[in-house]
């Protein structure tokens, strides 16, 4: 059975994730979070990791980020990886490119007139890279018009 990681920063980042994840029911899935623990009744049955918050103005909290990171994706070994940002989401999809696996990235929709730095990493490795602005996808020919999360 296919096993989804889904990824996001805390804040907005998770909300939207936490909206996205309907679409994991009846697969394996687990959830890595930056900064916050996820609560039992937002991750329903699935597995649920904290990380480190880290930005790429604190490259120690980074780099720790990144040793955590790695440790969750080779103790889980997802088929995709699935996220909405940012540097959590980042270095997870990164670590699923390398390993030859699918990428999902959505761009958050806080960002209207381009996309977010980790956005603008991953568009050229992500299988599916959705925005939530019909201008963005207008203006990246990779990236996909999927409506909005909020």
């Amino acid at each position: 059975m296919m096993k989804i990681g889904l990824v996001a920063s805390s804040g907005g980042h998770l909300t939207q994730l936490l909206r996205l994840s309907y679409a994991c029911q009846g697969y394996k899935h687990f959830f890595v979070t930056a900064g916050v623990a996820l609560e039992p009744k937002f991750a329903s049955s699935a597995v649920s990791y904290p990380v480190v918050k880290a930005n790429r103005k604190s490259p120690l909290l980074l780099f720790t980020m990144l040793i955590q990171v790695a440790h969750i994706f080779l103790k889980e070994r997802p088929d995709v990886v699935m996220s909405t940002g940012a540097a959590a989401g980042c270095l997870f999809c990164l670590m699923a490119k390398a390993f030859g696996k699918k990428v999902v990235w959505v761009d958050t929709v806080s960002h209207v007139d381009r996309l977010t730095l980790s956005g603008r990493i991953i568009i050229n490795i992500a299988d599916l890279f959705l925005v939530q602005w019909p201008d963005l996808a207008a203006e990246y020919k990779k990236a996909e018009y999927a409506g909005t999360l909020l």
